[in-house]
């Protein structure tokens, strides 16, 4: 399954909490009230989780997980942590907690 397809996937499964396939830095993400809180970026999922959360040390700890640099010019995101298709099977739990903490 390709990463647009497991977002297609996602969006859906989110779609009843308001959630919203749609774009950032032109790239396609998942919004929830205008926020984005998820991102594609080539075969990464970012999530924003906020620095210094459990959550976000967590998913940074995974293998191949870094912080999101949208730009690809070293200037990361350092709310966001980028999650390779690897571990795609984690994503729709991320996703879950990065649509909350966009809520609160």
């Amino acid at each position: 399954m390709s990463p647009d397809d497991l977002l297609d996937d996602i969006a859906e499964d989110l779609a009843a909490a308001g959630v919203i396939a749609g774009a950032m830095f032109g790239k396609r993400a998942l919004k929830a009230g205008g926020t984005a809180f998820a991102c594609l970026k080539g075969d990464d999922l970012a999530f924003r989780l906020g620095a210094g959360t459990r959550d976000h040390d967590e998913a940074l700890a995974m293998a191949g997980a870094e912080l999101f640099d949208p730009s690809g010019k070293g200037r990361p995101f350092k709310d966001w942590v980028a999650v390779p298709i690897a571990l795609a099977s984690e994503w729709p739990r991320l996703a879950r907690t990065a649509l909350d903490r966009a809520r609160s």
